[in-house]
């Protein structure tokens, strides 16, 4: 039976992330176009992908792939293997803050499948703040099934 809603334990298992970079620590609802995740992740010190000027708004749409991924582990359903999936493109995104780690409270970061099928998917995506205040939007075209090159040996 597959979960109305996930810890963060639950999340690292049907994600490719782990550690601390597992960055959603709770799934609140999902169904099959939608999922709606938050995380109070963007405030640690420790967050992989602070810099030294802290943590930058691109990086939201680390936080949004995370769901989409979430997402199709949970279409894929239980002891089903999601496909594997890269980000191909990244369009129309808007931020409204320059920084995430500045933000107080969970983010709340939701995506939704527009259209896809087996080869690729594409996904609106939002994040916003515990007042659902703006932070970052966009839409994410990911291809699926597609193996990584094998590296070049040279002699």
């Amino acid at each position: 039976m597959t979960p109305a809603t996930l810890d963060r334990a639950g999340i690292a298992q049907r994600v490719p992330h782990s550690g601390a970079m597992c960055l959603l620590e709770q799934l609140e609802s999902w169904d099959a176009q939608s999922i709606h995740c938050t995380t109070t992740t963007h405030a640690r010190p420790d967050n992989p992908l602070r810099t030294s000027h802290g943590l930058l708004a691109p990086c939201a749409i680390e936080y949004a792939a995370q769901a989409m991924a979430l997402h199709g582990g949970l279409l894929a359903g239980e002891g089903g293997t999601p496909s594997a999936g890269y980000i191909a493109s990244v369009r129309n995104v808007r931020f409204a803050v320059a920084r995430l780690d500045d933000i107080q409270g969970a983010l709340q970061v939701r995506a939704t499948r527009l259209s896809g099928d087996a080869s690729q998917v594409m996904y609106g995506f939002d994040v916003t703040d515990a007042q659902a205040r703006p932070v970052a939007e966009g839409r994410v075209v990911v291809v699926l099934n597609t193996p990584l090159p094998a590296a070049e040996i040279s002699s």
